[in-house]
């Protein structure tokens, strides 16, 4: 049984704990911050990047998130549809997605993740 998370909203706004760049960035300064708050089997937490660009080449499990605030460009490879998602949108990546994360402004999410929906 996984524990009860409770996490306040100063967290989610406050500071996160720097964490390096995006993995296989290919443009811009793509600087990471989080907050981790899940367990070993789910995880959750905030997530924050700075302007860059990279591509999922595919997603390994399935993500929820919830963008707090920025602007970021997301292309689905399977459709071809591009996206432009911002603050209050909620994205869902399955399994196996593919496509290209843009940040246009830098981006904080609440994500949830390791689960395959």
């Amino acid at each position: 049984m996984q524990p009860y998370i409770y996490v306040p909203k100063d967290k989610i706004e406050g500071e996160l704990e720097p964490n390096g760049h995006r993995a296989g960035y290919d443009s811009g300064d793509p600087k990471t911050a989080i907050l981790k708050f899940g367990t070993n089997d789910i995880k959750t937490g905030v997530w924050e990047c700075q302007p860059g660009g990279w591509n999922i080449t595919p997603r390994e499990d399935t993500e929820v998130c919830y963008i707090v605030s920025g602007r970021v460009r997301v292309t689905d490879n399977g459709s071809g549809n591009v996206y432009e998602v911002s603050a209050g949108d909620v994205v869902v990546q399955p399994k196996g997605w593919t496509g290209r994360w843009e940040v246009l402004e830098t981006i904080r999410k609440v994500y949830i993740h390791g689960f395959d929906a």
